[in-house]
């Protein structure tokens, strides 16, 4: 198979190449961030996609969205998703649809080098590889109504302070963070919540209604 990897850390970077090359696979790409990722596959056109969920700048799930934007654009690429950490909004995306070709592996659950080939190779083959872990959060989130419960911590924290009538500003102050922070926070919860742009309706009085029903 004709492989693309996007993976920030050098060491980890080198060693799924060697240990893919060395099983036969052919790595026709091995980049460290999400840009250089969805440009490697406009180059190249892999069979499958390995792909790391916290990506630079951020670390957060630069990887992740990069992913399903390769579901979404090139749905005959498979993709295998490699994480420390559930991240449940964008596996659903993932997912979505169809589960061919479609892989969600925690790293430590990946020990075995022959479960993880044997599973880059089903993923590649249109097979699917869900790690236990993934298919129970999943379940779980599908049992859950409240849409406020997709929020981080973080975000929660903002819309409790919007529930309190404070501007973006003195959330700003109130958090020690920047106002460009908050404006992103917002954005997120609005997203999260399902909320978008609508000349009829005001999103962030939505936002707060949401939050005190929940």
């Amino acid at each position: 198979m004709r492989i693309v990897i996007a993976e920030d850390s050098v060491l980890l970077r080198a060693g799924l190449t060697r240990l893919l090359v060395e099983a036969g696979e052919e790595v026709v790409s091995a980049v460290g961030d999400a840009t250089a990722l969805l440009d490697a596959v406009q180059r190249n056109r892999p069979d499958i996609v390995i792909a790391d969920v916290r990506m630079p700048p951020t670390h957060t799930d630069e990887g992740i969205r990069a992913a399903v934007t390769i579901r979404q654009t090139h749905p005959e690429i498979a993709v295998l998703v490699l994480s420390q950490y559930v991240e449940e909004r964008y596996a659903v995306d993932l997912i979505a649809g169809d589960t061919a070709g479609v892989g969600y592996l925690l790293k430590d659950r990946v020990a075995d080098v022959g479960d993880f080939l044997e599973a880059v190779r089903r993923v590649g083959s249109g097979g699917t590889a869900l790690d236990p872990e993934v298919v129970s959060q999943l379940l779980a989130r599908s049992r859950r109504r409240d849409p406020v419960d997709r929020l981080t911590d973080r975000e929660r924290e903002v819309l409790g302070l919007m529930a309190e009538g404070r501007s973006n500003g003195a959330i700003a102050e109130a958090l020690v963070v920047s106002d460009g922070a908050v404006e992103k926070h917002v954005r997120n919860i609005f997203t999260k919540l399902d909320l978008f742009p609508d000349a009829g309706d005001h999103r962030r009085v939505l936002a707060v209604l949401r939050y005190l029903d929940s």
